[in-house]
C-alpha cells in the first residue's frame, strides 16, 4: 500500500489539478446556478460516482485498452458528445412553466445525479488521465499496484468531492439573487445550454 509520504505528495498534486476549473466544474457551476445548491451537490456525487468507474476500470486494466484502441476512444468520445448536445438542446429550446415545477421535486435530483454520473463516465479523457495519473505514485515492491490504484482512487474522489463541492456552494450562493426571475431563468437555460454544448465541443477537440 501507499506509504504516507506517498499519500501526501499525491494529495498535493491531486489539489493542484482539481482546483483547476475542467469540464466537470463547469458542469456542476451550471447546475448550481441554474438550480441551486442542492442540484450543485448532487451532481458532484453523480460526477464522482463516474470517477468510481475509471478508478476501478485504471486498477482492472480496462483504461489500457480505451488508450490503446483509437477506435474505442472515438466510440466512447462520440457517445459523449451526443449526450452533451442532447443536453444543450433541450436547454435552448426549453420555455419555462410547467417543467420547472417538475425539476425541483426527487425525480429531478435523481435525473441530476444520473447526468452527472454519465457525463463524467463518457468522458474518455477521464479514464486516460487516471491511467497515466494514478501508476505514477504506485510502487510494485510496496503491494498488488491494483490495489494501490484504488486507494489513490478514493483519495482523489473525497477531494474531488471536497473541492467540486466548494465550486457548487458558490456559484449557488452567487446565483440566488437572480433564480426568481423568470427572464433570469431564461437567461440561465440558455447559459447551460450554451456550456453544455461547450463541453461537447472540448470533447470533439481531444485526440486518441
Amino acid at each position: 500500500m501507499p506509504d504516507l509520504v506517498t499519500l501526501s505528495l499525491f494529495a498535493a498534486a491531486t489539489l493542484a489539478l482539481l482546483v483547476v476549473p475542467g469540464p466537470a466544474v463547469l458542469f456542476i457551476v451550471t447546475r448550481s446556478v441554474a438550480q441551486g445548491r442542492s442540484a450543485g451537490l448532487v451532481s458532484v456525487l453523480g460526477v464522482h460516482a463516474g470517477s468510481l468507474v475509471h478508478v476501478a476500470a485504471a486498477a482492472l486494466g480496462v483504461s489500457a485498452l480505451l488508450a490503446a484502441s483509437a477506435t474505442a476512444f472515438t466510440v466512447v468520445k462520440w457517445v459523449g458528445v451526443a449526450y452533451l448536445v442532447w443536453l444543450g438542446a433541450r436547454k435552448l429550446l426549453r420555455r419555462g412553466g410547467a417543467e420547472e415545477a417538475v425539476e425541483v421535486g426527487e425525480h429531478s435530483r435523481r435525473r441530476m445525479f444520473w447526468e452527472g454520473f454519465v457525463v463524467n463516465v463518457l468522458n474518455p479523457k477521464t479514464a486516460i488521465f487516471f491511467l497515466a495519473f494514478l501508476p505514477q505514485f504506485t510502487d510494485p515492491a510496496a503491494g498488488p499496484v491494483a490495489a494501490q490504484i484504488l486507494v489513490l482512487g478514493v483519495v482523489w474522489i473525497v477531494l474531488g468531492m471536497a473541492s467540486d463541492g466548494t465550486y457548487a456552494m458558490l456559484a449557488s450562493t452567487l446565483a440566488g439573487r437572480i433564480r426568481g426571475s423568470v427572464r433570469a431563468r431564461r437567461r440561465l437555460d440558455v447559459g447551460s445550454g450554451v456550456v453544455y454544448l461547450g463541453l461537447a465541443a472540448w470533447l470533439t477537440g481531444e485526440k486518441a
